[in-house]
Parts: structure tokens; sequence; C-alpha cells
């Protein structure tokens, strides 16, 4: 009983400690709103999921193409359920990937890099194109996007971000 009790104040000592460092990591929840404005995709509910090591798009109509010698991709991104919420993309391939899904399924897939906004942060992240219409998130936000240490995921929460505003940099299609 007397150690059980030590053990409680330790932790709650950590935890004070941890949430009162400058070098605080940023929490997110398991579903959170995420832009992807090289894309001109604005509010995009994604799952966030740290057993996954690779993050996916959902899309359709992916074609191939070469833009100044380059190797890219043109794809329709499905933002919802909707038919209004599908939106045409072109991004650079940066190579094909052949995934394992979690039901055992293998596929050869397409990858791109693209900036990806959550809350006040954004950066670089490779996303596979795939087609996730039987899923309720038409983007998963897997571990390797999450790698840099920021982020400290809290499955018990969702939507702690803002919902990211209107978005877009030069360059977006």
């Amino acid at each position: 009983m007397r150690l059980s009790c030590s053990l409680s104040r330790m932790r709650g000592n950590l935890l004070d400690t941890l949430l009162n460092s400058p070098d605080l990591q940023t929490i997110i929840g398991l579903r959170e709103w995420i832009a992807l404005p090289e894309l001109g995709v604005v509010g995009l509910r994604a799952k966030i999921d740290t057993g996954a090591s690779t993050s996916a798009l959902h899309a359709t109509d992916i074609s191939e193409f070469k833009r100044n010698g380059e190797r890219w991709v043109r794809f329709t991104a499905h933002l919802g359920t909707l038919v209004q919420s599908r939106h045409r993309c072109e991004a650079r391939l940066v190579a094909r990937k052949i995934i394992k899904s979690s039901n055992g399924h293998v596929q050869t897939r397409y990858v791109v890099r693209t900036l990806l906004a959550l809350g006040d942060h954004l950066w670089p992240v490779e996303f596979t194109l795939t087609c996730r219409k039987t899923m309720r998130y038409r983007l998963l936000l897997g571990s390797k996007a999450l790698m840099d240490g920021k982020w400290l995921v809290d499955p018990a929460r969702t939507y702690v971000q803002e919902k990211p505003q209107t978005l877009t940099l030069s360059g977006a299609q």
C-alpha cells in the first residue's frame, strides 16, 4: 500500500514536471482536422494512428505523368463522403512502396510528399495514395509523420487542435 502511494506521488510529480516544461510537446487527439495547403486541401478529418508507420490519403483516378523530366501523379483526393468533397490534385512522385495493410493485404502504392498543417504546425509528410472508401477517415496519419518528437497523442481526446482555416501556398494546385 505504501509503495503504491509513493509511486502515485512520483507519477504526479513527473507529470507536473512534464506539463510545466518549456519544451512541452504539442498534445493532439486520436482525430484531428488537418490541411494539405500545397494540394489546396483544407479541413480534412484525419485519424492519428501511431500503430501504422506510413500515412495514407484516400485517392482515386491516379495517373502518372512527366513534368520537366520528373515523375508526377495526378489524383482525386476524397475529403469526405459527398461527391462535392472531391478535389483534383497533382504532386511530384517520391516513390512506389509495397505496403502490407493491417488485414494482411499487400499493395503497391504511389508515395507523394506534401506539406501538412495541424494546429499551428506546418511540415512535410509522405503519404501513400490508396482507396480508403470503406474507412471512416480519408486520411490516416502514421507514426513516421510524427517522428520529430513534437507530438504527444492523447487517445482519449479528439480535435484538440484548432481546425485549419483557408490556407494556400504559392504553387498549390
